[in-house]
């Protein structure tokens, strides 16, 4: 059943802090005169095909608004045959919720400048000049500024994506130059962090690039990711992951994740409701149980494969756009080049995203192995 939700009643929900998941079914060009915050738009001629990806859970709440509140129940009655259980169309649409004063955010203007950057992301219907304003008001943060780390926060900066924050406490070393594009052998022995804020600058200076130089752990996690939109996993060992990712769960911020060992990668997306690393490997191996790629070595390319994988996977999380990675895993063999999908599901029984999740989650996992590259013992379930 659709429920007409008037503008005070979705005014009350958002100020209490609830999730909402907003869709404005509205065409792009409707956009000039302003949205809801954090509204996603999702336009009629292409609803059926997007909507997963910006409502990926069918029993979350979803409130649907066009103009004035006629074509936001035809999305309404689409999303009850899809199969999502609580729907609710705005009443009176943007009209009534802004003409009586609530919140609204209005484009910002693209300068030439921008317009000539991003030329063939305008000429995508599925970007557009709204959708790189979106890019450019989005914050991301990149755990890891080694071999995965480096593809992903080139290509985010070059997408345009705002404000990139970058955690690592390394320094660039010459055996890192094999595939760690980010830096260069003018900056041996520079702060790892340092030497990505130069080249990301130099990239794209529209990009705010926030150095974190540390190391991520269960003592600093949630005030490192608190404030972003999407955080990446680029990081180097199996302590690092489980923090980021209780982290993440707990400030419901969607994770990217990516592993790479010799001639093989892998990548998946966790978003809020959905599984999370826990869900796929509960516990860390045992120490020394996978050795490290300094010990087994990694083919240089296989970062820039794997790395920008996740980075599109930010950039469809962002937009609103596709189909993300969630309850997916793709694994990639460079040897065969092959790709292969496994599914997976949220565990009931996860201590980090499961209904008896622990307050902390400790992980028997101390070690580190070197350059965002450490191997993953994920068993993925068909």
């Amino acid at each position: 059943m659709i429920a007409a939700m008037a503008a005070s009643e979705l005014r009350a929900l958002l100020d209490s802090g609830e999730r909402v998941w907003l869709v404005d079914v509205r065409e792009e060009h409707e956009l000039a005169l302003g949205r809801l915050p954090d509204a996603q738009c999702v336009p009629r001629g292409v609803f059926e095909e997007r909507i997963e990806a910006v409502a990926p859970h069918r029993d979350a709440l979803v409130v649907v608004y066009c103009a004035s509140g006629r074509r936001s129940l035809v999305a309404a009655r689409t999303l009850l045959e899809l199969g999502y259980s609580r729907v609710a169309s705005l009443v009176g649409g943007f009209e009534r919720w802004a003409s009586g004063g609530n919140p609204v955010v209005h484009p910002t203007s693209l300068t030439e400048a921008q317009r000539e950057r991003y030329a063939r992301h305008l000429t995508l219907a599925e970007v557009g000049p709204a959708g790189q304003e979106r890019l450019l008001r989005a914050r991301v943060l990149v755990v890891g500024v080694g071999g995965l780390g480096s593809p992903v926060a080139l290509y985010l900066a070059a997408a345009g994506v705002g404000t990139l924050g970058v955690v690592d406490d390394d320094v660039v070393d010459v055996s890192n130059l094999q595939r760690q594009i980010l830096h260069a052998t003018s900056r041996i022995a520079m702060p790892k962090i340092a030497s990505a804020v130069h080249a990301l600058r130099d990239l794209n200076p529209d990009v705010a690039v926030v150095p974190h130089r540390e190391r991520l752990s269960e003592a600093n996690a949630e005030s490192l990711v608190e404030g972003y939109d999407v955080v990446v996993d680029a990081s180097d060992n199996f302590a690092t992951r489980y923090a980021l990712n209780e982290a993440c769960v707990r400030h419901a911020i969607p994770l990217v994740h990516g592993s790479i060992h010799r001639f093989e990668g892998q990548v998946t997306t966790f978003v809020p409701g959905g599984p999370c690393y826990r869900c796929l490997s509960a516990e860390p191996p045992p120490r020394g149980a996978a050795p490290s790629c300094g010990e087994l070595g990694v083919l240089g390319v296989l970062p820039a494969v794997i790395g920008s994988l996740q980075a599109t996977e930010v950039v469809k999380l962002l937009l609103g756009i596709g189909a993300p990675l969630v309850e997916r895993l793709i694994r990639y063999d460079a040897l065969r080049l092959r790709f292969f999908e496994f599914r997976y599901r949220r565990e009931s029984a996860c201590a980090t995203c499961g209904p008896h999740r622990s307050s902390r989650t400790p992980t028997r996992e101390e070690a580190s192995t070197p350059d965002g590259e450490g191997r993953s013992t994920v068993i993925a379930r068909r």
